[in-house]
């Protein structure tokens, strides 16, 4: 029994640094993967097409996006499956690429890339910057919650639309639930309201996620 006293309080501090470091994990793993992609999205403006950030990838950056009020910086990439998921938002295969006619959606998790989407509001924009070097400027219309077990279409339009999808409630505890946060924004001449800058050359970018 004694012995018992002893060991206990040690396993429940290990468990408890284990789901700690469990917790971590994957926003650590999110944003070392954010600065890694920055120098393949760097060759992409340069001409290559499919850059991996790293050998052994199936990934690759398709645009940049950013969220100018909320100080938020992102590479967006190939395909919103958990390969994509696990490293920042992916576009969705099948709709339409970004900047192109018709909506382009976007999705991300909740508790790490999108998260700052709690906050953005109508008449935020969002800034893409393409392969090609273009930037793409959107401004926020509006958000709804739609449940992932009912059918459900987006709008269809003629114009570039952007969806930004995401898990909801944002505070949930536990990951999987059925409802998703969707942000909508159309394509604006406005111009960009902050100018795309470039990344520093030792890969650094100053980003912080609300929330």
């Amino acid at each position: 029994m004694k012995k018992w006293r002893v060991c206990l309080p040690v396993l429940l501090a290990s468990l408890a640094l284990w789901q700690i470091g469990t917790g971590l994990y994957i926003p650590a793993k999110a944003v070392l993967a954010q600065i890694l992609l920055q120098d393949a999205w760097a060759q992409t403006l340069a001409g290559a097409r499919r850059v991996k950030p790293w050998p052994w990838a199936d990934i690759w950056p398709v645009a940049r996006l950013r969220a100018p009020r909320h100080d938020v910086d992102l590479m967006v990439l190939a395909g919103a499956g958990g390969a994509s998921l696990a490293f920042g938002p992916g576009h969705l295969h099948g709709t339409p690429p970004p900047s192109a006619p018709g909506n382009s959606v976007i999705g991300g998790h909740r508790d790490t890339s999108l998260n700052f989407l709690r906050h953005v509001e109508p008449g935020d924009f969002f800034v893409l910057e393409l392969p090609d070097g273009r930037a793409q400027t959107y401004q926020v219309t509006g958000s709804t919650i739609a449940d992932a077990r009912k059918p459900w279409s987006g709008p269809v339009v003629s114009h570039p639309m952007l969806t930004l999808v995401t898990c909801y409630p944002f505070d949930a505890i536990a990951a999987g639930g059925p409802l998703r946060y969707l942000v909508f924004a159309d394509a604006t001449d406005t111009g960009n309201p902050a100018p795309i800058r470039p990344y520093s050359q030792d890969g650094q970018h100053r980003r912080r996620t609300p929330g």
